[in-house]
C-alpha cells in the first residue's frame, strides 16, 4: 500500500478541520438563532427587576430600530415635565397642522385643537399615537427635531449608549437606533425615576371623544403579572415589545424585538419569561398568588383562570362535593344599561363552565381583552346552570364579530343582550 505524501497528508487534515469548524458553527448557529417566526433582526433581554441581573440575552447590544418603543422615552419626558412642574396633567398642548399630518397610528386630533397632558399619556400608551407624540414634543421642545435631541441626550444621561432618537414617535427613521438593552435602561430608570406615573401603562381602555381604544399591549390580558409597558411596529424592524411583570413582588423586565407578528412576539416573550421565572424559583420559591375576580376586572389572564382551575380541583379532590363557587370565578349581576355580551357555554358542572371562558380567552386575546369574564349560577328545571359569558360589548354588532372569531377556531359562541336570560 503506498504511502500518503505529507504534504497531501497536511492538506487532508486541514480540510478535515475547516469541515469540522463549519459544521460546528451550523450547529450552532441553529441551536442560537430563533425561529423563523422570529429571525427578522430578533433580539431579546429579559432582567430581574429588583436586582438588574440578566436573566436572558440574545444579541442585546444589536442596533435596531425601535419603533413605537420610541414613545416610551417620549412619556419619559413628559413625566420629567411633569414633575418638575413645567406642565400639569391638565395642561393643554395645541396641535400643530404637522403633529395633524402624522401617519398611523393617530388619534385624529385636528389643527388648532387642543389635548390635555392626561389625556396625551393615555392616547400614547394605548393607541400609540403618532400626531400626539409630535403634540408632546413640540410642546416641550418647540420642534420635534429639537426634542429628539433632548432625548438623545437624556437617553446618554440614564446610561443608554447605543440609542439615538430621530422623532418622538417611532417612525421610520434611518438614523433612529437602539438596542434591547438600551431598552432595559430605560425601562429601569422610569419605573426608579417616575414610579408615580408607571400605573399608567397598565391602562387597557382610553375613551377620547366618541371612541374607545383598547391598548395594543396583550400581556396585559394574557400574561398573568404583567402590568407594562409598550409595543412597537414598522416593517424594518418588525414586532416589538418592552413587558413589566410582577408576580408576589419578583418583579421582570423583559424586551422582545423583530417578531413576525405580534403573536409571534407575545409567544416569545412569554416563554422568555416562563423561563426567567423557573429560574428564579430554583433560588428562592415564588408563589402565584389566586387573582381576586370581580364584576369590575377585566378578562382573566388565561394562565391566571387555568391556576385557579387546578387548584379548585384539587381542593375538591381533597373535600368531594365542596363547590366554592366565589375562589373560581364572581357570579355576575345582569347589566342594566343594554351592553352586549357573548355566551360560550351553559353547562352543568361549574368548572366545564370556567375552562370554557379559558378556551375564549386564549383563542381570541385580542378581540376579548377588553371584556369581563363571568360564570352566572341560575336555577333551572332540572338543577343549576352555568352560563359562560364575557360582558362588555358596546353594541351587538362587537359581540357579532367577537362570536365570529371564536367560530372560526370551532368554539360555540352566541351573542346576547346582558340585561336579558340569554
Amino acid at each position: 500500500m503506498a504511502k500518503t505524501p505529507l504534504l497531501t497528508r497536511s492538506r487532508f487534515l486541514r480540510a478535515c478541520l475547516a469541515a469540522f469548524l463549519c459544521l460546528t458553527a451550523i450547529t450552532l448557529s441553529a441551536t442560537l438563532v430563533p425561529n423563523k417566526a422570529l429571525a427578522r433582526t430578533y433580539t431579546a433581554m429579559v432582567i430581574d427587576g429588583d436586582t438588574g441581573d440578566v436573566l436572558h440575552e440574545y444579541r442585546a447590544d444589536h442596533k435596531v430600530y425601535p419603533a413605537s418603543l420610541t414613545k416610551i422615552m417620549t412619556l419619559y419626558m413628559l413625566f420629567d415635565a411633569l414633575d418638575s412642574g413645567k406642565v400639569s396633567l391638565s395642561t393643554p398642548m395645541k396641535v400643530s397642522k404637522r403633529a395633524w399630518g402624522q401617519a398611523p397610528s393617530k388619534l385624529g386630533v385636528q389643527p388648532g385643537d387642543t389635548i390635555s397632558v392626561k389625556d396625551a399619556i393615555l392616547a400614547l400608551v394605548t393607541k400609540s399615537a403618532n400626531d400626539v407624540a409630535v403634540v408632546v414634543a413640540e410642546h416641550l421642545g418647540g420642534t420635534e427635531i429639537k426634542f429628539a435631541q433632548m432625548m438623545t441626550a437624556e437617553a446618554r444621561r440614564i446610561g443608554m449608549k447605543r440609542t439615538t432618537f430621530r422623532n418622538a414617535s417611532g417612525l421610520p427613521n434611518r438614523g433612529q437606533m437602539t438596542t434591547a438593552r438600551d431598552m432595559i435602561t430605560l425601562a429601569v430608570a422610569l419605573r426608579k425615576n417616575f414610579g408615580s406615573y408607571y400605573h399608567y401603562f397598565a391602562t387597557q381602555k382610553f375613551r377620547f371623544g366618541d371612541r374607545t381604544y383598547g391598548n395594543h399591549n396583550n400581556l396585559l390580558a394574557s400574561y398573568y403579572g404583567t402590568d407594562g409597558i409598550k409595543t412597537g411596529y414598522i416593517n424594518a424592524s418588525g414586532f416589538n415589545l418592552v413587558a413589566s411583570v410582577n408576580r408576589n413582588g419578583k418583579r421582570l423586565i423583559g424586551v422582545v424585538f423583530g417578531g413576525r407578528t405580534a403573536r409571534t412576539r407575545d409567544d416569545q416573550m412569554k416563554k422568555l419569561l416562563d423561563s426567567a421565572y423557573v429560574e428564579l424559583t430554583k433560588e428562592g420559591e415564588i408563589r402565584v398568588p389566586r387573582p381576586r375576580v370581580s364584576p369590575e376586572d377585566k378578562i382573566l389572564p388565561a394562565d391566571a383562570q387555568l391556576l385557579m382551575a387546578k387548584r379548585e380541583t384539587m381542593r375538591e379532590a381533597e373535600q368531594p362535593g365542596r363547590i366554592d363557587t366565589q375562589t373560581v370565578v364572581t357570579r355576575m349581576k345582569p347589566e342594566t344599561n343594554g351592553s352586549w355580551a357573548i355566551q360560550v357555554g351553559a353547562f352543568s358542572d361549574q368548572r366545564r363552565a370556567q375552562e370554557a371562558v379559558l378556551a375564549a380567552a386564549r383563542t381570541a386575546p385580542d378581540v376579548l381583552r377588553l371584556t369581563r369574564a363571568a360564570v352566572e349560577q341560575q336555577a333551572s328545571g332540572t338543577g343549576v346552570v352555568y352560563r359562560a359569558r364575557l360582558l362588555g360589548f358596546d353594541g351587538e354588532s362587537e359581540a357579532r364579530a367577537a362570536c365570529a372569531a371564536l367560530r372560526r377556531e370551532k368554539l360555540a359562541c352566541i351573542p346576547v343582550n346582558s340585561g336579558g336570560a340569554g
